[in-house]
C-alpha cells in the first residue's frame, strides 16, 4: 500500500489552519479563535466458592426466582396482584403520579405503593415506586434496632449529578384502562401505562422497545409484623404460611446471622426487550461482552448475574459471580437500535436473563424469527427506581447516562502513561533502583507505586522509618524525570494505641457501627480494624484534613492515591465483607448502601487531594479504586482487581474493560501480567502488548511473585515489551484526546464492534477486538498461548483498513483476515480509512519529557481520499481547561476539484478567554513536523516527494 511521509524542516503549528499536500497550492483559509492472612499465602488455584452465596443461599434471590417460576408455571391463569388505582392518576408538569395497589392476603387492605414517572428533558423516563407505610414510618423494627424505617432513598445523592430537569410540557391522556404519555424528541417516544395489572410499555417510532411487568413478575415485599406461630398445648396447628418465610426475619451465612430488623423488603421486576437478542453491561463480571442466559441449558449459566461488591480473590472466568464493582446499567442492541435501563439501587441485586426465540411461521425452523430478551431484576431493599433510555443509537444511551451520573474524569496526562507497581517495593532505595534501571534499559514509564508495606505497621498516613526514611528525597529523585508516586490508603484503620488517626476516629464516632450502634470492629490487613464512614459529613471533613501536606508528612503534589479494599473487604465478615445490619450515618443499614460504599470512600479521597492544594493551583486528583458504582467514573480510574497470571485472565480482560467503557467508566484497566502467580515470558510479553491499549496501563504483582519489571524479561522478550511501551507513549496524544472525548460526551475509550457498527450483526457478539475511541485504530491482541496470528473481522463497509505498521491495505465487507502476530513483533492494529491520528515519535523517559515535542499526523485516506481527526491539548494537570485554557483542533483532508489534497485545521475551542490566549501562547512553538499519508492517490505512485505549502506560502 502506498504511503507517503511528508516532513517539513519548518513544520507548521498545531494551531495553524491549512496545508496543501499535492502539486498545486491553495489559498489560506481563515483561522477561527505486615499482617498477611493465610488466604493470600497459598497456591493460586481458584476462588473459594463456599465463601460466597449462590442464589439459593440468598433468601430474597431464591424467593424472587420462585415467584417468577410460579407465575410462569401458572400460564394464562396468572394475574399480577399489582394494579394502578385510576382514581389516583395525575399527569401534570412532566410527571405521572398515582398509587399502585398490591392485593395480598384475603381480608386485608391492599398495600399502597406511590408511583412517580418523570419525563426528563433529555428524553429519559424515570420510574420510581416507594412503599407508603415505610415512607411514613408506620412500621415497627425488631430487636429495638435504631435503623431507619424508610426504604433507602439517598443513592441519588451519590450517583446522580445532573440530567434531572423535567420536561414540563409533557402531557398524557387516560382511556380504556391505560394512560398514554408522549415525550422525548418531537414526542417520538411513548409510555403506555396499563392499570390492571400494572405494567408499562415504552415505545419509539410506534414500536415497543422495553416492557415492565409484561410477565407479571413484579414483586415488592411490603412490611408486615412477625407473627408468633408457636403452637400451645391443646391448640390446633395453624395452616402453613402462603409464602416461604424462612429467610424473612433472619438469615445466616458464613457464621454470621443477619438480624433483618425491617423484615422482608426486596423488590423485583421483569424487564423485557422485545426483538433484542443481545444485552450488554451490568459490570463487573468475568464473562463475555454479550451477556448469557442464566436459567440453565446449553451454553447458559444456572445462576443470575450478581451485583454485590466483594473481595473475590483469584476469581474465575466465564461466570456471573459478583466481583468488586457494580454498575446496574444494561443496554440491549439489535440492528440499528439500542435501548437501555439503569436500575438505581445500592443494595445487593441479582439479574436473570432468558432469551426466547419465535419463528415467523411454524415451518421456518427459526429462520426469519425474532428473539426477545427477558430480564428479571431483584434487589434486597430500597426503592424501585429505574431510568429508561430509548436511544436509538449506542451513543445516545451512554451520553444520556453520563449526563445523569457524570462523565469519566479527564485524568492528568501522566496517568495515561505506564504505571509500575508491585506488592511491594521494599525501601526508598529499591524505588530509586527500579527507576534507574528503567532509564538504563531506555524503557519509558511515568509512575511507581507503593503498596501497604510502605507504612509503619500498616497504619495509614505513616511511613516505615527504617525502610522509607526519606520519602521526600525519594520523590525528588522521581521528579527529576517527571515521574510520580502512588501510595495506597484503604478504608480500614488499624486499632492500635498511640495512633492518632484511630484515636480521633473512635473519639469522634467517625466509624461505621454495628447493629448495636457501637463502633464496628473487624479484621483486615492490619489485624483488628475500624472502618471510616464516608457517608458521615463530619468524617468526610476529617478524612480530607488527613491528606494535608502538614498532616501527611512525606507527601508532595506528586504523591497520588490508590484506594483498595473498599467494597469494603472484611476478612472475618460474611462473604468477606461487612454485616448487612451494620449501621452508617443517619442509621441507614449497610444492606441499603453496600454497593455505593466504595464510591463514598473514593469521593472523600478525591476531595482530600483537592483540598491539600491552594485553591488557585489545584491539580486534578489521581485516585485508583477497586470498588465502584455508577458515578465513580467522575473521580478517577478502576482496575479489574486481583487477577491471575494466566491466559484466560488476559483474554477476559478485553470484554471486562469493554463492558466498563460502554457503562460510562472509560478510565479502566487490568493488572498487566496478572496479580497472582508468575507469568511465562510469552504471557508477560503478550500482556504488555495488549495492555498498551488499555485506557489505564499498569503492571502489578503479588508479594510472593517473582520480580518482573520490563527490563527483567530477558532476551528476546525485552525488545517486544519495550516496543509495546514505546508504542503506548507515541500514541499518548491520541489517548489524551480520546479521554477528553470520554470526559465531555461519555463515549467509551474502548469501543466494541457493535458500538461502532450498529448495523453489522456479525459484530454484535465480538469481544476480542475493539476500537481505540474515535481514533480509527482497530486492535486485536494475541490472547492465546502459542498463537502467532489472529483472525480479525472487518465490518460490512467499503472503507479500507491499513496495517498500522506496514500500511498494507484490507477491505471490510464482512471479511475475516488472518494477520501475522509474531511474539517478537507487534499487536495487530489496523487503521480505519477516513481517520487522522495524532502521535509523537521521539522516545523519552516519561510523558512529562514529551510535552514540547512536535506532533506527527497519520492520515489514513478513505475511498474518497478524505479523512478527519481531532487533537486535544491542555496543560495536562490543572483545571484551567475549564476556563478555556486548551487547544482543540479538528483536522480534515479532502481533494479539491483539481485533485489537490487540502489539509485544514479547524478550531473547536469556542472559548476566547484570557486563559485561552495564554495557553495558546505557551504551545505556539509546538508544531506538526511530519505527515504520513496512507492510501495516497494513485497519481502519487513512484514519487519520492510532493509539494507542501503552509498557509499559501
Amino acid at each position: 500500500m502506498q504511503a507517503l511521509i511528508v516532513s517539513e524542516p519548518s513544520s507548521f503549528p498545531v494551531t495553524g489552519s491549512c496545508l496543501t499536500v499535492g502539486d498545486k497550492p491553495v489559498e489560506r483559509q481563515p483561522r477561527g479563535p505486615s499482617f498477611r492472612p493465610l488466604r493470600y499465602i497459598r497456591n493460586y488455584a481458584a476462588v473459594k466458592h463456599e465463601n460466597f452465596k449462590i442464589c439459593d443461599q440468598s433468601g430474597f434471590c431464591k424467593r424472587n426466582r420462585a415467584y417468577a417460576d410460579k407465575a410462569t408455571a401458572s400460564g394464562s391463569s396468572w394475574t399480577s396482584p399489582y394494579n394502578l388505582d385510576p382514581k389516583t392518576i395525575s399527569v401534570k408538569k412532566g410527571q405521572l403520579t398515582g398509587v399502585v395497589l398490591k392485593t395480598s392476603a384475603k381480608g386485608t387492605d391492599p398495600v399502597r405503593w406511590p408511583l412517580t414517572i418523570s419525563f426528563l428533558e433529555s428524553g429519559v423516563a424515570r420510574v420510581t415506586v416507594d412503599e407508603e407505610k415505610r415512607q411514613k414510618g408506620e412500621i415497627e423494627l425488631r430487636h429495638g434496632s435504631p435503623a431507619r424505617k424508610e426504604r433507602y432513598n439517598e443513592v441519588q445523592d451519590w450517583a446522580i449529578v445532573g440530567g434531572l430537569t423535567i420536561d414540563q410540557e409533557v402531557t398524557g391522556n387516560t382511556q380504556n384502562g391505560e394512560t398514554i404519555v408522549r415525550y422525548g424528541p418531537d414526542n417520538s417516544f411513548k409510555a403506555v401505562v396499563k392499570h390492571a395489572p400494572f405494567s408499562i410499555d415504552f415505545m419509539r417510532a410506534g414500536e415497543t422497545q422495553i416492557q415492565f411487568n409484561s410477565k407479571g413478575w413484579l414483586n415488592m415485599e411490603h412490611w408486615r409484623p412477625k407473627l408468633d406461630r408457636e403452637v400451645k398445648e391443646g391448640e390446633p396447628t395453624p395452616p402453613e404460611p402462603a409464602e416461604d418465610e424462612s429467610t424473612w426475619w433472619e438469615e445466616s451465612f458464613g457464621g454470621n446471622t443477619d438480624t433483618k430488623p425491617k423484615g422482608p423488603e426486596s423488590i423485583g421486576l421483569d424487564i423485557t426487550f422485545p426483538n433484542y437478542e443481545h444485552v450488554y453491561g451490568v459490570p463487573e463480571h468475568a464473562g463475555p461482552l454479550s451477556l448469557k442466559e442464566t436459567r440453565g441449558g446449553s451454553g447458559a449459566y444456572d445462576q443470575p448475574y450478581r451485583l454485590y461488591n466483594s473481595d473475590v480473590f483469584e476469581y474465575e472466568m466465564d461466570t456471573p459471580m459478583t466481583l468488586y464493582g457494580a454498575i446496574p446499567l444494561m443496554q440491549a442492541h439489535r440492528k440499528d437500535s439500542t435501548v437501555g435501563v439503569f436500575w438505581l439501587n445500592a443494595a445487593e441485586m441479582w439479574i436473570d436473563i432468558i432469551k426466547t426465540k419465535t419463528s415467523s411461521n411454524p415451518l421456518s425452523l427459526g429462520i426469519g424469527g425474532t428473539t426477545d430478551t427477558q430480564t428479571h431484576w431483584f434487589s434486597e431493599s430500597g426503592l424501585l427506581d429505574i431510568f429508561v433510555f430509548l436511544g436509538p443509537t449506542p451513543k445516545d444511551i451512554v451520553q444520556k447516562y453520563s449526563e445523569l451520573t457524570g462523565y469519566s474524569q479527564l485524568p492528568q496526562h501522566f496517568a495515561l502513561g505506564y504505571h509500575q507497581c508491585r506488592w511491594n517495593y521494599v525501601t526508598d532505595e529499591d524505588v530509586k533502583d527500579v527507576d534507574r534501571k528503567f532509564d538504563k534499559a531506555k524503557i519509558p514509564y511515568d509512575v511507581i507505586w507503593l503498596d501497604i508495606e510502605y507504612t509503619e505497621g500498616k497504619k495509614y498516613f505513616t511511613w516505615d522509618k527504617d525502610n522509607f526514611p526519606n520519602p521526600l528525597g525519594m520523590q525528588k529523585h522521581l521528579d527529576a524525570h517527571g515521574r510520580k508516586l502512588v501510595i495506597i490508603v484503604d478504608p480500614h484503620i488499624k486499632n492500635e494505641g498511640n495512633y492518632p488517626v484511630v484515636d480521633t476516629l473512635k473519639a469522634q464516632n467517625y466509624g461505621i457501627k454495628n447493629k448495636e450502634n457501637n463502633i464496628f470492629e473487624g479484621w483486615c490487613w492490619p489485624g483488628s480494624s475500624y472502618w471510616i464512614d464516608a457517608f458521615n459529613p463530619a468524617a468526610f471533613k476529617w478524612w480530607k484534613s488527613l491528606f494535608a501536606y502538614s498532616n501527611f508528612e512525606g507527601t508532595t503534589p506528586n504523591t497520588h492515591l490508590w484506594n483498595d479494599m473498599n467494597e469494603p473487604s472484611v476478612f472475618n465478615g460474611p462473604e468477606t465483607t461487612m454485616p448487612k445490619d451494620n449501621l452508617h450515618f443517619a442509621n441507614w443499614e449497610h444492606r441499603d448502601v453496600h454497593n455505593v460504599n466504595g464510591l463514598t470512600f473514593v469521593n472523600a479521597t478525591y476531595e482530600a487531594l483537592l483540598a491539600r492544594d491552594d485553591p488557585k493551583h489545584q491539580r486534578r486528583p489521581f485516585v485508583l479504586t477497586r470498588s465502584f458504582y455508577a458515578g465513580s467514573q467522575r473521580m478517577g480510574a478502576m482496575w479489574t482487581g486481583d487477577n491471575l497470571a494466566s491466559w484466560d485472565h488476559l483474554e477476559a480482560s478485553i470484554p471486562m474493560l469493554l463492558n466498563q467503557c460502554i457503562s460510562g467508566f472509560s478510565f479502566s484497566g487490568a493488572d498487566v501480567g496478572g496479580f497472582f502467580g508468575n507469568p511465562s515470558k510469552e504471557l508477560l510479553t503478550r500482556w504488555y502488548q495488549a495492555g498498551a491499549f488499555y485506557p489505564f496501563y499498569r503492571a502489578h504483582a503479588h508479594i510472593d511473585s517473582r520480580r518482573r519489571e520490563p527490563y527483567l524479561a530477558g532476551e528476546p522478550y525485552v525488545e517486544p515489551v519495550s516496543q509495546a511501551l514505546r508504542l503506548r507513549y507515541s500514541l499518548l496524544p491520541a489517548w489524551y484526546t480520546v479521554m477528553h472525548t470520554a470526559s465531555t460526551t461519555g463515549e467509551p475509550a474502548m469501543r466494541p464492534m457493535w458500538y461502532e457498527h450498529p448495523s453489522d450483526e456479525k459484530g454484535f457478539a465480538l469481544d476480542d477486538q475493539f476500537y481505540v475511541g474515535n481514533m480509527g485504530l482497530l486492535v486485536k491482541p494475541v490472547l492465546k498461548e502459542g498463537a502467532t496470528s489472529v483472525d480479525m473481522y472487518l465490518p460490512l463497509t467499503e472503507t479500507p483498513y491499513y496495517d498500522y505498521f506496514t500500511f498494507e491495505q484490507y477491505t471490510g465487507k464482512g471479511a475475516t483476515y488472518k494477520l501475522d502476530a509474531p511474539l517478537l513483533g507487534h499487536t495487530p492494529v489496523l487503521m480505519r480509512g477516513g481517520h487522522i491520528l495524532p502521535r509523537k515519535e521521539r522516545p523519552r523517559r516519561s510523558s512529562a519529557l514529551m510535552k514540547w515535542d512536535p506532533y506527527t499526523l497519520v492520515i489514513a485516506l478513505d475511498h474518497n481520499n478524505q479523512a478527519e481527526g481531532e487533537l486535544y491539548i491542555d496543560d495536562g494537570e490543572s483545571f484551567e481547561f475549564e476556563k478555556g485554557a486548551y487547544v482543540h483542533r479538528r483536522f480534515r483532508i479532502s481533494p479539491n476539484e483539481a485533485g489537490t489534497l487540502r489539509l485544514f485545521s479547524e478550531d473547536l475551542n469556542a472559548a476566547s478567554t484570557k486563559q485561552t490566549k495564554a495557553f495558546e501562547k505557551t504551545v505556539q512553538s509546538v508544531r506538526v513536523e511530519k505527515i504520513v499519508v496512507i492510501g495516497a492517490p494513485a497519481e502519487w505512485e513512484g514519487r519520492h516527494e510532493v509539494l507542501v505549502k503552509e498557509d499559501g506560502v
